[in-house]
């Protein structure tokens, strides 16, 4: 089995210092680059967080904050993963719904205008979890009848995902073997941002999945509240929410001037 690319595709892992999308940070990631041709290139970095990793944390990874102290920055590494990435689609494992918007986070930290405006991803375990309903350690071993070892590891982890994924391909027909299809089918729901705080509606218009105003079109709330947009902006959101919600109130700013 090889996957049906019309681009490269980047199964990636990020190990970090928690779970807090918008606070923590990355210790550790791997990709692996798969071209249409099936070619492959992989590489992972160590990464200084410029924080303190807890040590509930490091019993999981085992990345410790001795360890990585003297490895560069996210910001010093960020040029290089990104044009790793740039040309491609993205896999992973709960990758919608952490890896990706972590990702997003710490390269718009770095000041580089990160987005998924002309890629897609596929989420591994979403597929998963609607075939299945499973983690990654079993998904090896229930599709690949292989131990996950080093689990925890970015670099074994990124490689399971990958062989997943194929084997997935290979036991059920009816997913397609097209990225764009993959991608529909692992998504959760239709969010315009990555943590989901903003969402399409049925009338594919943008509204917000969160608070007093859950349910509510993001431009009738902005006109009718425009201090909401301020208080967003200065509170604890994540950068690429901030980021889509400040270009919605442009793209409306733009029709009025139109």
């Amino acid at each position: 089995m090889q996957l049906k690319l019309t681009r490269p595709i980047c199964f990636f892992d990020l190990e970090t210092t928690g779970v807090n999308v918008a606070k923590d940070r990355v210790v550790e990631i791997a990709i692996l680059k798969i071209h249409p041709n099936g070619n492959k290139e992989s590489k992972t970095w160590l990464v200084n967080p410029e924080m303190v990793i807890p040590d509930e944390v490091i019993a999981v990874h085992g990345i410790s904050n001795e360890k990585v102290a003297n490895e560069p920055t996210f910001k010093e590494l960020s040029k290089e993963i990104y044009n790793m990435i740039k040309d491609s689609d993205l896999g992973g494992f709960n990758s919608d719904r952490f890896d990706i918007p972590l990702l997003a986070e710490e390269m718009l930290r770095a000041e580089i205008d990160f987005d998924m405006k002309n890629r897609v991803a596929v989420d591994v375990q979403t597929i998963f979890h609607k075939m299945e309903k499973r983690t990654l350690g079993a998904a090896y071993k229930f599709y690949c009848d292989k131990d996950l070892i080093d689990a925890h590891s970015a670099a074994a982890d990124t490689n399971a995902t990958y062989e997943v994924l194929l084997a997935q391909l290979d036991r059920y027909p009816e997913l397609e073997n097209n990225m764009k299809m993959l991608a529909e089918f692992s998504s959760h729901k239709r969010t315009v941002d990555f943590a989901g705080f903003i969402i399409l509606d049925d009338e594919e218009e943008e509204v917000f999945s969160f608070g007093k105003h859950k349910g509510k079109k993001v431009h009738d709330v902005l006109a009718k509240e425009p201090g909401y947009f301020s208080w967003i902006l200065n509170a604890d959101f994540p950068l690429y929410t901030k980021k889509i919600l400040t270009q919605i109130k442009l793209s409306k700013m733009n029709n009025k001037l139109g």
